[in-house]
């Protein structure tokens, strides 16, 4: 379903408001129907619609207000297609629309963010809407196109992995509908004194940082076979299938971060366990075990929990040394190893 809250522009345009052409570009045509005339259109409920329309993260609107579209009927019967085929229930497709709701507004802002700032390039022209709209209307197939690929490589690469997994000696995790649960290694990884190093920086030195830790963390992560689950400001959390994968990311992670001019020192925390995925996310004790670790981490050092320890113990790979146990939320007495490279590492 489409977006029905805007910002108010300097051309008059109020909040909440279209602004003349977005929706005709974006969507194939501007507001036209109710919350009851869109759900009769789409063959579902109008508190249906209400509840997927707060899923996706929209502003609420008013029952009588014209706001909805063709596409937004669309999306909606298009849901009812996947229920009625079996893939998904109504209580998942409200999980995965807050799911695409949450990654897909972040795309959507940058997009944004990065086509005002190409009309805006020349400060001594006034931004011109049409001029924008119309630049807008080139680059969406590209973007649309660029999107499609991206998603169905991803797409490809997990099956590839699943029909593995599950064609594997044991096969694959435990899997219900709201995700899957299996031993994975977690790790968080941020930059230390980030806070105090953010008070003398103007936004765009700020950003040069970010950057470039964002950089630094997607490249090691993609290198060691992990995936990066979210950036959130000066931490990163990624997953991997294996111990021995996460800890070659954090030590790589601290190893290039010592080279890079400008940037933080780095600390880590890994934790191996059950982990549930859903939606993108991952929950459970090893995610919480591993954001612990992190915080009484020193600069330049990775600590992991005693059953990712486990997983390494007799590789010459890796130096592991039993620290006294510390005392953080949710753990009176949580036990950190300190993992070093092995003398055997080349």
């Amino acid at each position: 379903m489409s977006a029905g809250a805007g910002a108010r522009h300097g051309d008059g345009a109020a909040a909440g408001e279209p602004h003349p052409g977005v929706e005709e570009l974006l969507l194939g045509g501007g507001r036209a129907y109710t919350r009851q005339e869109v759900a009769g259109r789409a063959g579902v409920g109008p508190e249906r619609t209400r509840q997927i329309w707060r899923a996706l993260g929209f502003a609420a609107v008013d029952d009588h207000a014209r706001v909805f579209t063709d596409a937004d009927a669309e999306a909606l019967r298009a849901g009812e297609r996947l229920i009625a085929a079996g893939l998904i229930t109504e209580e998942s497709e409200t999980m995965m629309a807050r799911a695409l709701g949450h990654h897909l507004s972040r795309l959507a802002e940058w997009q944004v963010h990065a086509l005002w700032t190409w009309a805006g390039r020349d400060p001594a022209r006034p931004v011109d809407s049409a001029a924008l709209l119309e630049h807008a209307a080139v680059l969406l197939p590209e973007l649309e196109l660029l999107q499609r690929h991206v998603w169905r490589r991803h797409l490809a690469a997990y099956a590839g992995r699943a029909l593995a997994e599950a064609d594997a000696p044991g096969g694959a995790g435990e899997a219900h509908e709201s995700g899957d649960v299996r031993e994975r290694a977690i790790g968080f990884t941020d930059m230390v004194g980030y806070t105090r190093m953010t008070r003398g920086l103007d936004s765009a030195a700020l950003g040069r940082v970010l950057d470039r830790f964002e950089t630094l963390t997607g490249d090691v992560v993609a290198e060691g076979r992990g995936r990066v689950v979210k950036t959130i400001g000066d931490e990163v959390l990624y997953v991997c299938e294996s111990a021995a994968s996460a800890a070659e990311i954090a030590l790589e992670l601290t190893t290039r971060a010592e080279t890079e001019p400008g940037l933080p020192r780095l600390r880590t925390g890994l934790a191996h366990g059950p982990v549930l995925s859903r939606f993108g996310d991952v929950y459970g004790p090893a995610v919480n075990i591993a954001a612990r670790l992190t915080a009484v981490a020193r600069p330049d050092t990775v600590l992991v929990n005693t059953e990712l320890a486990g997983e390494l113990a007799g590789d010459p790979a890796y130096s592991l040394k039993v620290l006294r146990p510390v005392s953080v939320r949710g753990y009176s007495r949580l036990r950190p190893v300190l993992l070093r490279r092995g003398r055997s590492a080349g």
